[in-house]
């Protein structure tokens, strides 16, 4: 059954919260200079060396995309996970090591 837009934004919009929260609780504990932007269909992370990491919505395809230093990658919602549509790993675990391997940062999920 295909997912309708409100559900695909209340699963991405909870995607946001997690990895917003997780990047805010990782700042305060490191002392990391990461400048976090939550706007509507874009979260935009921005580290101390300039570099960005940008996640975001897709929503006539009802993905997540992802832009980092290292190349762009898009996750479906399949079975309950977000899988990259290329080699099928999961949003989460990648996002976590995209930020550590491109700001240094450590989130926990």
């Amino acid at each position: 059954m295909a997912m309708t837009d409100s559900e695909y934004h209340q699963l991405a919009d909870n995607m946001f919260d997690l990895i917003e929260t997780a990047v805010e609780h990782a700042i305060d504990n490191d002392d990391a200079d990461v400048d976090v932007d939550n706007s509507g269909n874009v979260l935009q992370l921005e580290f101390s060396d300039g570099s960005k990491i940008v996640i975001n919505k897709q929503e006539p395809l009802h993905e997540l995309w992802v832009a980092t230093r290292f190349g762009g990658y898009h996750f479906g919602y399949v079975d309950g996970k977000w899988l990259d549509g290329r080699n099928g790993g999961e949003f989460l675990p990648f996002v976590q090591q995209a930020i550590a391997k491109q700001g240094g940062l450590q989130l926990q999920f």
